[in-house]
This record gives structure tokens, C-alpha cells and sequence, in this order.
């Protein structure tokens, strides 16, 4: 039953995210990012009472959420969304969170819990919020649709690899401490699976690009027309890439197992919360946005 509502649900999300993710404006783009920033940010929040922690629920909230919008709001108007301006508006959330969050720590009732409530909330806009930015910034670099397309893909094939090989093959534990299930056999496989979806994505990318122009999910500027990046440097990104999501998917089942909890909500049948659902892309989002941003500095 759980293996159904699973798979049901992608069924529906997918299509969803996909066609917002690809063809949606783009400050629509970062209202939809900011959404889905606030609710793993909600889960977070509610785990760090697990550990006795009491952050400042409503400050986040409004931290974060202005950020999104200020990117929604000013996409029109400014080059916010350039490689350099991200920089510049990413560096002055990260560094202005700690500031805001210790000042509003001040005037709590119990000053020990001051320093670990603005600590975690600090760590919800970096953690969160930023990355999940980086994916809205991604889809204005070039071909920007089609490396966010990659991401998601090579994402969800490595856990639907990891989940379908290593529960009835895996046999040797990754981290039994911080999540029992997970196996080295599933982690390779995700890997595999990875790789594999990067080679077919970079090495088909011309007729991909046509046929998603042909369905109105991607404009000229999104696309591929040629292969430019070699087989090897497509082996290898798509690597870093899928270490960087399992090792995305571990933290945040360490910070679960810490505060005593299986999944960190249930908004999403068969899948947990939506911070379940992102811990994965929050760690290779930024290693993709950085590769990509690399090359843009480089031209």
C-alpha cells in the first residue's frame, strides 16, 4: 500500500513540478520555489524541537519568504536573477540571517535557548532557502530548462534505483546509525543510474531539446543544439552530482534520527513531507548551479 500511494503520487506530481519548473516565468518560478522553501522550512523547524530547540517560527518565515519574493517582484524591473547579482543578493541573506535571528534571540524569555534557536534558523535560509534559489537562478543561465531537466532526472533516477535494488539485494549498510535501509549496493546503483541518465541527456541532447520545443515546455534559449561537453566530463558531473544527492538524502535523515522522527511530515502520501522530498536536490542543486555558473564567469 505504501509502495502505491508512492508511486501514485509521483504519478501526479511530476507532470506538475516539471511543467512550473520548465515553461512557468520565472518569477513564477521563485514564488513556486519559495512555497516549497517555506514548508521544508516548516518540518525543519518542528524537528528542532526534537531537540529542544525553539526557533523563531514567524521571523523565519518572513526572512525567507521576502527573499523569494523580492526575487519574484524585481525580476522584471533588474538583472537580479544575473550570475553575479545572485552572488551579491545570496551573500547578503546568508550574512544578514545570523544578525536578524541573534537581535530577535535577545528579547526571548530564556536566553539559553537563544543561541541554538537563531543557529537553526540561520541554518534553515542556508540550508533551504538558498539552494532551492540556486535552482531558480539556474533556469536563467543558458540552456538553464535543460540542465534543471538533468538535475531532476538524474535525482530521481538515483533514488528510484537506490530504493529498487538496494531493499532486495543490499546487503552491505551504509550508515546504519543514521539510516538503516541504505546500502552500498542501492548507492551504486543509484550512481549507475545517474551516469546514465547523463549520458543519454547530453549525448541525445539535440532531438531532446526539439521534441520539448515541439510540446512548449522549452523555448530556443532553454535548449541544447549540440553536445558540447565531452563523455567524460558527463561521467563525472553526473557523479559528483549523485554523491552530492545521497549524501543530501543522509543529513537529512541525521537531523530525523536526532530528533526521533521517521519521516519529517506528512503532507505528501507515501513520500513523507516535502523536506523528505527536497533533501536530495538541496545538496546537488548548488553543485549543478556552480558548474554552471563557472562556465557563464568563463565565457
Amino acid at each position: 500500500m505504501e509502495l502505491v500511494k508512492r508511486v501514485l503520487t509521483a504519478v501526479v506530481l511530476i507532470p506538475i513540478v516539471l511543467a512550473i519548473v520548465l515553461r512557468a516565468p520565472v518569477p513564477l518560478l521563485a514564488i513556486f520555489a519559495g512555497a516549497v522553501a517555506l514548508l521544508a522550512i516548516r518540518e525543519l523547524l518542528k524537528l528542532s524541537e526534537g531537540y529542544g530547540i525553539r526557533p523563531p517560527v514567524l521571523p523565519t518565515y518572513l526572512f525567507v519568504g521576502v527573499f523569494f519574493l523580492i526575487m519574484a517582484v524585481h525580476l522584471g524591473a533588474t538583472d537580479l536573477l544575473s550570475t553575479g547579482s545572485f552572488v551579491y543578493f545570496g551573500m547578503c541573506a546568508a550574512v544578514l540571517a545570523p544578525f536578524l535571528f541573534l537581535s530577535i534571540a535577545m528579547r526571548g524569555d530564556e536566553l539559553r535557548n537563544g543561541f541554538p534557536a537563531a543557529i537553526v534558523s540561520t541554518f534553515a535560509v542556508v540550508y533551504i532557502a538558498l539552494p532551492l534559489a540556486s535552482l531558480v537562478q539556474l533556469r536563467e543561465q543558458w540552456r538553464g530548462a535543460f540542465l534543471l531537466l538533468y538535475l531532476l532526472l538524474l535525482v530521481w533516477a538515483g533514488d528510484i534505483f537506490a530504493y529498487f535494488v538496494g531493499k532486495p539485494l543490499g546487503r552491505h549498510r551504509m550508515s546504519p546509525r543514521v539510516s538503516p535501509k541504505k546500502s552500498w549496493e542501492g548507492a551504486v546503483a543509484s550512481v549507475a543510474a545517474s551516469v546514465a541518465v547523463g549520458i543519454v541527456m547530453f549525448h541525445y541532447a539535440q532531438p531532446i531539446s526539439t521534441a520539448l520545443m515541439h510540446v512548449g515546455l522549452i523555448t530556443q534559449r532553454d535548449g541544447v543544439f549540440t553536445h558540447p561537453d565531452s563523455f567524460s566530463d558527463v561521467v563525472v558531473l553526473s557523479i559528483i552530482l549523485n554523491i552530492a544527492a545521497q549524501l543530501g538524502d543522509l543529513v537529512e535523515s541525521l537531523i530525523k534520527r536526532g530528533a526521533g522522527v521517521k519521516d519529517s511530515g506528512a503532507i505528501l502520501p507515501g513520500h513523507g513531507g516535502m523536506f523528505d522530498r527536497i533533501d536530495a536536490l538541496l545538496f546537488a542543486a548548488p553543485v549543478l548551479w556552480a558548474w554552471a555558473a563557472w562556465h557563464t564567469m568563463m565565457q
